[in-house]
């Protein structure tokens, strides 16, 4: 099987090709069009990973406090919720139907709604291994805490977070990971993405196979600098004693 990797040196518009494989702004290759959408593949995923980690960080706490059975039972409500609908059916819930029942919310562009659609998807899961994270830590620490006299806000900032979030560092590895790849399923409201960019420029260009191993290659870079950061994270801030477990707790 013969490669030509030259088609990303074509031009987008009159499908000829272009001495160093670069255009212009208004009359681009292949080229500049993989790697703007490669841009936006990190913006969505990047946006959304934020989201969902300080709404997942503020629904996986109010899981477990205690004394507060209503809170409770919202996070849990929200964990269902957001982890047992598909993320594809989620997109078109916030792209078609959120903006009929709320119209300010026709104003917002397709990126808003994808970023909340995958963020809020990913909260779910990142909500589930704090509580596991929480509830893995020994009981006495809480207790310490209150015996010094601090107040629920103090202990859980300044005692119970800290640890619980260094031993869910490797299923939190796992999200971050997962987040780019669940950012193609953004193709499906046009958001010029890397698996948008795929479906179009194979078919333009009759070289699908070439297409897509690029943006496969893309995929992988993106997934392997997320995995290695994370890995540094996890070296720099484990905990003695503490082994994540699949689950997201830890044991100790």
């Amino acid at each position: 099987m013969n490669f030509e990797w030259q088609v990303f040196c074509r031009d987008t518009l009159t499908t000829e090709a272009v001495a160093g494989c670069f255009g212009t702004a208004r009359d681009p290759t292949y080229l500049n069009w993989i790697f703007n959408a490669w841009g936006w593949t990190v913006g969505v995923s990047l946006t959304a990973l934020l989201l969902a980690l300080v709404s997942g960080s503020l629904i996986g706490v109010i899981r477990t406090l205690p004394n507060s059975p209503g809170l409770v039972r919202f996070g849990d409500a929200w964990v269902e919720l957001f982890r047992n609908i598909p993320l594809l059916v989620q997109i078109f819930l916030w792209y078609h139907v959120a903006p009929a029942l709320i119209p300010p919310m026709k104003s917002l562009p397709p990126f808003v709604l994808i970023v909340l659609a995958l963020g809020f998807f990913t909260s779910a899961r990142v909500a589930e291994q704090l509580r596991a994270g929480i509830q893995a830590l020994p009981r006495g620490q809480r207790h310490a805490g209150m015996a010094l006299g601090m107040t629920t806000p103090q202990y859980y900032r300044y005692v119970i977070l800290p640890m619980a979030y260094r031993i869910i560092i490797p299923p939190l590895t796992s999200e971050s990971m997962n987040i780019f790849k669940n950012s193609s399923v953004a193709f499906a409201v046009s958001i010029p993405e890397l698996t948008q960019f795929a479906l179009q420029a194979g078919e333009e260009t009759s070289r699908p196979i070439e297409v897509y191993l690029a943006v496969t290659v893309l995929y992988v870079i993106s997934a392997l600098v997320i995995n290695r950061i994370m890995a540094f994270i996890e070296k720099r801030a484990r905990v003695p004693g503490f082994v994540a477990s699949g689950s997201g707790a830890g044991g100790h």
